[in-house]
């Protein structure tokens, strides 16, 4: 399965991503700059966390207009999987692959720490592999992580379960004390209406070997290859 990693001027994970699934996955990829249009046949996407662009205009506001993004819509649309990490997610919100947008941390403060996540759905290829209500340690770097949408959008995301993480405690309750940014409905990560889009504020990249505090992270990459792998052939 071959991976695309975005890199935008500012991005600052993308190395981390790479070798996430180039190292711990075990799967080719390859780094895609921001202006091109080429996804290099890849058969899945990360856009990385960092500061795409500085996040001068609003975080993940200026990527929104990047060429390689219009490309991404396509692709997204035509079914492909993507995973928006930190900046990532902000990334997709901005450019409608999902809804919502994020925040300022309710603190007002940059967080960088391990926070424990439960997985809420298990009907997604980043997913599917896990059990439902398993609860994942993977760290976040963040400053703006609050999430929030209308109560409508999140109606609707309760609805269709595409809510795919929160934050939890260890042992898996979903607290406000859990709540790293004050996200809505501690929020973690969310999937789109086609399940194929996943963006999600901790950073899976930078737990992908016990070395680094955590394995969980690992866990959804090997998923995505999983679900390549049980995809039926054309």
């Amino acid at each position: 399965m071959k991976f695309g990693v975005i890199v935008f001027p500012g991005s600052n994970c993308d190395h981390d991503s790479y070798y996430a699934v180039n190292h711990a996955a075990g799967q080719p990829a390859t780094m895609l700059w921001h202006e091109s249009t080429d996804l290099q046949n890849c058969d899945a996407i990360i856009v990385p966390g960092g500061f795409a662009y500085g996040d001068y205009l609003r975080t993940g506001a200026i990527a929104h207009f990047a060429p390689i993004m219009a490309s991404v819509k396509k692709f997204a649309a035509g079914g492909g999987l993507v995973i928006g990490i930190c900046n990532g997610f902000q990334i997709l919100c901005e450019s409608q692959l999902l809804p919502g947008a994020l925040l300022r941390n309710a603190g007002l403060k940059y967080i960088c720490k391990q926070v424990n996540l439960k997985v809420e759905t298990i009907d997604t290829p980043f997913t599917h592999t896990l059990k439902k209500g398993d609860v994942l340690e993977i760290p976040i770097g963040h400053m703006e992580g609050n999430y929030f949408c209308d109560d409508a959008t999140l109606a609707q995301l309760r609805k269709q379960e595409r809510v795919v993480f929160r934050y939890c405690m260890p042992e898996g309750e979903i607290t406000a004390a859990a709540n790293p940014n004050g996200a809505l409905d501690n929020i973690a990560g969310i999937c789109s209406e086609g399940r194929n889009v996943l963006g999600m504020m901790p950073h899976p990249d930078r737990s992908s070997e016990a070395m680094l505090g955590s394995a969980d992270g690992l866990k959804i990459f090997q998923a995505m290859v999983k679900n390549q792998q049980l995809a039926p052939s054309t």
